[in-house]
This record gives C-alpha cells, sequence and structure tokens, in this order.
C-alpha cells in the first residue's frame, strides 16, 4: 500500500516516478560513464538486464519509504539533500549483495557502484536545484540590492541566521517592499563578510559612519531593521534615539515562530513594539512544576475578564486542568475570555460565572458548585484616582472581598489560594495600595494561621508592579492620544514606575504559586516578581512618539499635568524593613513583611465591612489607618507638601 502522502498528492506520485525513472537511467549512464562506447562488449546483455531490473526495483522499494516526497521542490533545501543523500546511499547498500547473490556482478565494472552514487545524486537532485532556481526567477544566489529604486531601502542589524533568511526572501520575492542595502552587527569578526552579496559594513557602535559611507553611495537607508541578535530594551532604546537622530525608522524582523511556511512564506518586518523597549531577559521557568501545580486540576480565577485574569484564564487553559471556572462581576469582560478559552481548548471543562467577591453568599455558592482546588484572585479595583474617589467601592471589593474569598476557600477545602497584588501596597500612599496591603496582612495571617495543618488551604501572595497594556494602563492612554494627535500628557517629569509584559508577570505568578505550593518554608511571605529597572514615563512617552515615526515636542508634544490624588513618584517592590530573598528561580524573590495576628486583623476586617456596609467613609478610612499604619503616615504628609488631614478632611479633599 502506498504512503499516505503519495495517495493524497499528485504532485508527490509524479516526483516519485521521476525519481524511479532517474535510478534506472543513472544504472545505464554510469556504465556508459565507466567504459564508453565499448560498453556492450564489455557487459553482456543479460547482466545488463538483471542490473538494470534489480536497480529499479531496489531504488522504487527504498525511495517509497524515504521522507522525500513531504518537502516542496520550491522550497528545496540542505535538509532534502541530506534526505536524497540517505536514499542513494541505502540504495547503493542493498544492490550490491543482490546484484553479487544473483549474478556474481558478472562483468559488471566494480567501480559501477560508486560511479552510480553520484549520478543519481545528481539525477535526483538536479532537477529539484534547477526547479527551485526558475521559481525564484534566478540563475544564481546573488542578492540584488539595486533592482528596484522604488521600494524601501533597509539597513539590517545583526548578521546571523535570520538576516540570511530575511535577504533570502527578498530576492524570491519580486514583489517585496525592501531592499537590503547593508549590515551591521555587534561580531566585530563579521565586518567585512557577506550574506548574499550583501555587505556587512561595520559594528553597531558605528552606525552613523555606515549610514553616511552609504549616503555617499546613493543607497541611504530609510529604516533600521533589528533581529533576534538585538534583544537588551537599553540596546533597541539607544538604536531608537539614533535612527531618530539619522532620519529613519526603526522596525523588527519577527520571531521566527510568526513566520509563514509554504507558498506564502515571506519574512516581513513588523513594528518595534514597546515590549522591545523594555527589553527583560526572558525568565527560566520551571514549567515541570508549574504544570504540576496545574493538571488534572480543578482551576477558578477571580476578576477572569481584566488584564491579569484573561492572561492568568489563557495560561491555565493551555495547561490542561481537568475544568476552568472564569469568576467576574462584569457581564461582557466574562463573556469575551469565556468565548477566547472556548476558541483554544473546545474540549476543556469550563464555566462562566458571573459574581462579585463581595458577596460571600455567592462565593460559597459558586465554590460548591465548581468544587475549586487552585483559586487565582485577580479581582480588584486598581485606578489609584479612580479608588481615592470611591473609598468605600475600593476597600469594599479589594479588601473585604478578599477576606470573603479567603474565608469561602478555607471553608470549601480549596488547596491553594493565590493573591495577586501591588506594589502600591508597599508604603502606600493611595488607598488603593493599602486596601491591597490589608488584603496581603489577612492572607499572611491566615496562611501562618494553618501553618500545623499541612491539609489546610495555602495562601500564596505574589506583588509585583505595572504591566504594559493593561487596563488603566499608561501605554494605552498613550497610544489614543498619540491616534488623536497628541499631546500626550505625563503627570509629572520625575514619575517613574516598573513595568513587564502582562504575559511574563502571569507566567511568573505561575512560577511563584509552584513555589509556595512546594515548600512550606515560604508560609506567611509574600512573593515579589523581579521588575527590573524602572522606567521614567516621561521617557516612555517620548520613545512612543519615536516608534509611531513622529519626533517628540515637534510634530507630538508633552504636558505635565500634575500628580493625581495618590500617586507617587516612585514606586517600590519591597518595603524598607524587608530584606529581599531569593527564591532559587529567576524572576522570583521572598518578602517578609510585618505580620499580624489573624484574630486581631479579622476582628478589624469585620469592622471595616460593616464601615462600607454604612457607606461610613470616614470610619472605613479610620480603620485602614490602624490596619495599615505605614498608609497613616504618608497621608500625614503627602508628596505635595500639604498639612496633615484626618480621614474625613483627607476625603472631602478629594471630593470633585
Amino acid at each position: 500500500m502506498l504512503p499516505s502522502f503519495l495517495m493524497s498528492s499528485p504532485r508527490a506520485r509524479i516526483a516519485y516516478i521521476h525519481d524511479v525513472v532517474m535510478a534506472g537511467v543513472s544504472f545505464f549512464l554510469s556504465i556508459y560513464l565507466r567504459l564508453g562506447e565499448s560498453w556492450p562488449q564489455h557487459v553482456a546483455t543479460e547482466t545488463l538486464t538483471i542490473g538494470g531490473v534489480l536497480f529499479t526495483g531496489i531504488a522504487a522499494g527504498v525511495f517509497l519509504y524515504q521522507p522525500m516526497y513531504r518537502g516542496i521542490w520550491r522550497y528545496a533545501s540542505m535538509r532534502d539533500l541530506v534526505a536524497i543523500t540517505r536514499a542513494v546511499t541505502l540504495v547503493m547498500l542493498v544492490f550490491v549483495p543482490v546484484m553479487f547473490m544473483a549474478a556474481r556482478l558478472g562483468d559488471l565494472p566494480r567501480s559501477t557502484p560508486i560511479i552510480n552514487w553520484f549520478v543519481l545524486m545528481a539525477l535526483l537532485g538536479g532537477p529539484r536545484f534547477v526547479y527551485r532556481m526558475l521559481k525564484d526567477r534566478r540563475l544564481d544566489f546573488r542578492y540584488d540590492a539595486c533592482r528596484d529604486p522604488g521600494v524601501i531601502p533597509v539597513l539590517l542589524v545583526g548578521a546571523g541566521d535570520e538576516t540570511e533568511a530575511f535577504i533570502r526572501s527578498l530576492a524570491r520575492d519580486r514583489g517585496a517592499n525592501y531592499r537590503v542595502v547593508g549590515i551591521v552587527t555587534r561580531k566585530k569578526h563579521r565586518v567585512g563578510r557577506r550574506i548574499h552579496d550583501v555587505d556587512v559594513l561595520g559594528t553597531l557602535d558605528r552606525i552613523d559612519d555606515v549610514v553616511g559611507t552609504l549616503a555617499g553611495r546613493n543607497q541611504r537607508p530609510m529604516k533600521v531593521v533589528l533581529t533576534q541578535e538585538v534583544r537588551d530594551g537599553a540596546e533597541v532604546q539607544a538604536l531608537l534615539e539614533e535612527a531618530d537622530r539619522l532620519g529613519m525608522t526603526l522596525a523588527r524582523l519577527p520571531r521566527s515562530t510568526d513566520l509563514r511556511a509554504g507558498a506564502e512564506d515571506r519574512v516581513e518586518v513588523r513594528p518595534i513594539s514597546v515590549e522591545d523597549l523594555l527589553g527583560r531577559p526572558q525568565a527560566v521557568l520551571d514549567r515541570d512544576g508549574i504544570a504540576a501545580l496545574i493538571r488534572g486540576r480543578r482551576v477558578l480565577v477571580t476578576g477572569a475578564g481584566g488584564s491579569i485574569g484573561s492572561e492568568l484564564a489563557r495560561q491555565v487553559a493551555d495547561l490542561a486542568p481537568a475544568s476552568l471556572t472564569l469568576f467576574d462581576h462584569g457581564e461582557f469582560a466574562l463573556f469575551t475570555i469565556d468565548r477566547d478559552v472556548a476558541a483554544r481548548h473546545p474540549d476543556l471543562p469550563r464555566a462562566a460565572r458571573l459574581g462579585s467577591v463581595r458577596d460571600r453568599t455567592r462565593l460559597d455558592a459558586v465554590l460548591t458548585e465548581v468544587r475549586p482546588e487552585v483559586v487565582f484572585h485577580a479581582a480588584a479595583l486598581k485606578h489609584v484616582p479612580m479608588v481615592e474617589l470611591n473609598p468605600v467601592e475600593g476597600l469594599w471589593t479589594n479588601a473585604v472581598g478578599t477576606r470573603h474569598l479567603a474565608d469561602a476557600c478555607r471553608a470549601h477545602g480549596v488547596a491553594t489560594l493565590v493573591m495577586i497584588s501591588t506594589d502600591k501596597a508597599v508604603n502606600p500612599s493611595s488607598i488603593m495600595g493599602a486596601s491591597k496591603r490589608a488584603a496581603e496582612s489577612y492572607c499572611q495571617a491566615l496562611d501562618v494561621l494553618d501553618q500545623d495543618c499541612p491539609a489546610r488551604t495555602r495562601f500564596i501572595t505574589v506583588r509585583f508592579g505595572n504591566v504594559l497594556g493593561s487596563n488603566g494602563s499608561v501605554v494605552p492612554l498613550f497610544q489614543a492620544q498619540l491616534a488623536e494627535g497628541g499631546p500626550l500628557t505625563v503627570t509629572h517629569p520625575e514619575m517613574t514606575r516598573y513595568f513587564m509584559t502582562i504575559r511574563e508577570a502571569v507566567e511568573l505568578v505561575l512560577q511563584a504559586a509552584a513555589l509556595g505550593t512546594s515548600e512550606d518554608v515560604w508560609r506567611g511571605r509574600i512573593f515579589v516578581l523581579d521588575m527590573g529597572r524602572p522606567v521614567r514615563i516621561v521617557d516612555l512617552a517620548r520613545q512612543m512618539i519615536r516608534l509611531a515615526g513622529l519626533r517628540p515636542d515637534t510634530d507630538v508634544t508633552i504636558e505635565f499635568t500634575g500628580m493625581r490624588p495618590g500617586e507617587k513618584l516612585y514606586e517600590e517592590v519591597f518595603h524598607g524593613a524587608e530584606k529581599p530573598v531569593p527564591t532559587g528561580r529567576e524572576g522570583v524573590l521572598i518578602a517578609d513583611p510585618r505580620r499580624q495576628d489573624h484574630a486581631r486583623v479579622a476582628a478589624r476586617m469585620e469592622a471595616l465591612e460593616a464601615a462600607c456596609r454604612a457607606e461610613d467613609a470616614a470610619r472605613a478610612l479610620s480603620i485602614l489607618a490602624d490596619l495599615v499604619p505605614e498608609h497613616a503616615s504618608v497621608a500625614a504628609a503627602p508628596i505635595a507638601g500639604s498639612p496633615p488631614q484626618d480621614p474625613s478632611r483627607r476625603l472631602a479633599a478629594l471630593a470633585p
């Protein structure tokens, strides 16, 4: 029976027939090359007949089960050459002993199999090679950088495999939008060499000279295109500024996993993103440990429709849980992430449940129904100025809501609760930050309370800073302002923040959760994600203007609007009394904040809930000051220098 690819592909069958015919031709051609025109006098007809039939038959059998017909001749490559070499060698190794047993090789010259090997290689590989050249519309491997002056001249940064693939793709595609006029690299030993007739003109630190040289040749580049050789965010930022100074835009080649294969195989450039400017190195994760936390277990995600919650839901779904429950108070957000998960994993048992973490009755009902083993708590009100203006709502959701969820998980035998916290909980100057610190304290207290009962729920808190592109983040705001032509608004010229991508943050949250459940030594402590270097918001604004192909302060202005209620100039991920402790896993650290007795924290949370239900903001803020005394001290002496205020006066000052 023919292999399935020969059964289903007419072109594969034609290629197979071609190769079998070429095998028969190669046998007789090899004898002719060895003996010349006198070959009928030296080789008997019987030997020729037996040898020709055996060789062709063996080749037909060997070729049938070799991976020579899965590839496309249009994209014949070194892998195809290796397959042909293996098949031809196997044919020879089988033919020689079979021919010896059938006719003792007779009067067949002993050098014929060796000659035949080379002839058959040429007859099988040559047509593929010629076909590819004809399809590429060229008869050599040279890349013509000047073939069309109407396309965009680009300077490639990097002299590796991606550069070679990009140039080769342009050579195949006569309708390409780009032409490569030169290459720069950080590897000095490659300067002066060529890739498909494109010169490596210099190193990254001499890009100014390289552009000048190309301008002298009337080949000045309009765009600088980065390859994966350049990953560091600081290096990308420096290149962005240099390209802007030289009047060029910056772009990047896609990752190899993003390239399309087959007849539509083209390597296109993409704009530099804010993530490229961040340039954080990829942490090495314990994938097995993360998978063990999720695989085959029932998982629930609160706040599943939010930025962090939705990415948590996607990554958890990828790890094959037994079931996934999505919990959110927003109907459309919940519908959106439920549809996304269903499209990615249609066979995954899942449930979408509307509800609020404020409602203990609803939480109990959902936990009774789905019986989760792992809960990720991402539900929160996170917009600092909005929570300042609506303190009761923020405290009810962030602090009291977390207490309800933690108690419900403990009552329903959940194995692990992972709470998502924020760097704004460190020395909080905002109600949002203080409410998250209160939530941290309650989960810490519960985790320590049950330290002698391993079967009880583990409470793991993960703290990190801003994520790029999240709801309420400055990046979407800047993008919207750029779309309107500016200006970009920044609260203070010295404002800095920590940033990481949503995907990286969630990966590290899962890593921290896996660590927290694997070792009891981390009980009562807080996992802190390594946020790298802080970024000045005004610098981020300028870089985003350049990424849009515009000039800061000329095409788009930046306005400073003044700090908003609750904001700090500098965020912190560790309190002054918290000494960072490594965990043995890159990207995840440990903080050990002051701990409070569970009974005391629970009593204050009870009073806080009563104040929230009564809409008594002054009472709620007073209880918060008792729960998080460092917030009271910051509130008493705001950054703006206003005189100390009691909670009721502070609340009144925030009213619009």
